[in-house]
């Protein structure tokens, strides 16, 4: 069986779109103190990433499976009705900055992230980061 967004690629010009969330996948938007960790604690069971010029990252993952996701610093780009929301997507040649780019690269085989895994991953990130912060203001 193929879904739809198993048909999905990138732009291929030179340089990121605008393009609409929420139909072919949602993306999964986390600060890089909380991406980091995520990416360290999901090793290879990551799919691609999207890291912009503020180095925020951003998890690609299939449309709605992340919607009910209410966790401090993670936010889901999804579309809601009557409003759309649009994530900078590069080229899949597009690896290294300046810019918005692949953190992880682009492939059409698997960039979809397990959402229950980048869950687990992200619940274990922001505990550490809340942890971190704590000893930090003893």
């Amino acid at each position: 069986m193929t879904s739809r967004a198993e048909q999905w690629t990138p732009p291929n010009g030179p340089d990121p779109v605008a393009l609409q969330a929420g139909e072919w996948w949602d993306a999964v938007r986390v600060p890089d103190t909380i991406g980091e960790r995520a990416l360290a604690f999901l090793g290879g069971h990551s799919g691609a990433v999207i890291q912009d010029t503020y180095s925020t990252l951003y998890w690609l993952v299939t449309p709605s499976a992340a919607a009910s996701w209410n966790l401090r610093g993670v936010h889901v780009l999804t579309a809601t009705e009557g409003v759309a929301t649009y994530l900078g997507v590069p080229p899949t040649h597009r690896l290294t900055r300046p810019g918005t780019y692949w953190r992880v690269p682009f492939t059409q085989d698997w960039y979809l992230t397990d959402p229950w895994r980048l869950y687990k991953a992200l619940v274990h990130s922001t505990l550490t980061e809340s942890d971190a912060a704590g000893e930090g203001s003893r």
